[in-house]
């Protein structure tokens, strides 16, 4: 347990340092009119703090940074959420402004500020991999050998893909490959639409239609996405302009990582509610045990279908960060509600 002393003497370091990037000293820590000890106290106290894992020493100086442990103990005890000045909150209002705006844009959108307001990396989960149902399904006629699938999911987002019809293949038939689909893939989330095409719908189509085969292949070529995970990331460069990331060998394993999107969005996935922290080596690949990862959900009514977050160094300004998360994904869910 620590001592009230040593609490505010770890917030003194840990605030320092998030916005110095250099180690911090007793003597640096004295001059702040909180502190009224001497620097002969705070450097015992500092040295407790080192000895329990909160701070650790660097090779170049005689400062101290915070560790890990640090961090985590900062974030989960002392951190206050800071307000956001009226100019971020009315550069993210004025974002949802636009009526308008199809769903990905919205996303697109939402990562771009939100990297710009931190110079942090963003990354946003859109909603395929949650889940995400299929509502309904039409096919437009486009001409005789070509059609358009249209995709409408239970969170309302809509998909347009054009896929072949068969030369031989008659209006009806095409009506009553509609209706099999229809009443077979209603509710069945888009994940698994391969699974449920061939288990189920291959074989009907055989006993209702001709050309079952070929209608079968063209159809499945445009209801299954091979690349369902849909991660759209701002600010990728700002990486590079944190101190933390000067090796440039660090920066393309870390990049490697963030562009591998399904194990990306297996990490930003969760059920939990609220604003998530990863830090340092909580973080289950290599090239982000320097980095934090801050993630935080949206939702359509009460269902969760996407997540926002922020890649940084584990040296990051959470009590704004934590702010402007929650500020996003509330604008988000109120936006998204809107519309269905």
């Amino acid at each position: 347990m620590l001592t009230n002393r040593q609490l505010l003497i770890l917030q003194v370091i840990i605030d320092d340092f998030i916005l110095t990037a250099q180690p911090v000293g007793s003597r640096s820590i004295a001059k702040k009119e909180a502190v009224t000890f001497s620097s002969a106290t705070i450097r015992n106290e500092m040295a407790d703090l080192e000895e329990m894992g909160f701070i650790e020493k660097t090779h170049s100086s005689s400062g101290r940074v915070p560790s890990e442990k640090g961090y985590r103990f900062y974030v989960d005890h002392l951190l206050s959420p800071l307000r956001l000045s009226s100019q971020e909150i009315l550069t993210i209002r004025d974002a949802f402004d636009d009526k308008m705006m199809e769903f990905e844009r919205v996303v697109q959108k939402s990562a771009g500020i939100l990297s710009d307001l931190t110079n942090y990396t963003s990354i946003i989960l859109g909603p395929e991999v949650f889940e995400t149902k299929l509502k309904q399904l039409q096919i437009v006629p486009l001409s005789e050998q070509s059609a358009i699938a249209i995709l409408v999911t239970d969170t309302g987002h809509v998909e347009h893909r054009a896929f072949n019809v068969p030369v031989e293949m008659k209006g009806a038939d095409l009506e009553k490959m509609v209706n099999i689909l229809n009443s077979r893939l209603q509710g069945v989330p888009l994940v698994k639409l391969h699974e449920k095409l061939y288990s189920e719908i291959h074989e009907l189509l055989k006993t209702h239609t001709d050309q079952h085969e070929e209608a079968f292949q063209y159809l499945h070529a445009a209801l299954v996405d091979d690349h369902p995970t849909k991660l759209y990331i701002g600010g990728k460069t700002n990486i590079l302009m944190q101190p933390e990331f000067r090796d440039l060998d660090k920066v393309r394993s870390l990049y490697a990582t963030i562009e591998q999107e399904s194990e990306m969005a297996d990490l930003l996935r969760t059920d939990q509610k609220g604003i998530q922290v990863r830090i340092g080596q909580e973080n289950p690949f290599d090239a982000m045990q320097n980095c934090s990862l801050i993630t935080a959900s949206y939702h359509l009514g009460n269902d969760q279908v996407g997540t926002i977050a922020l890649l940084g160094p584990t040296r990051m300004e959470y009590n704004r960060m934590f702010s402007l998360m929650n500020v996003l994904s509330r604008h988000m869910t109120d936006t998204f509600r809107g519309w269905y």
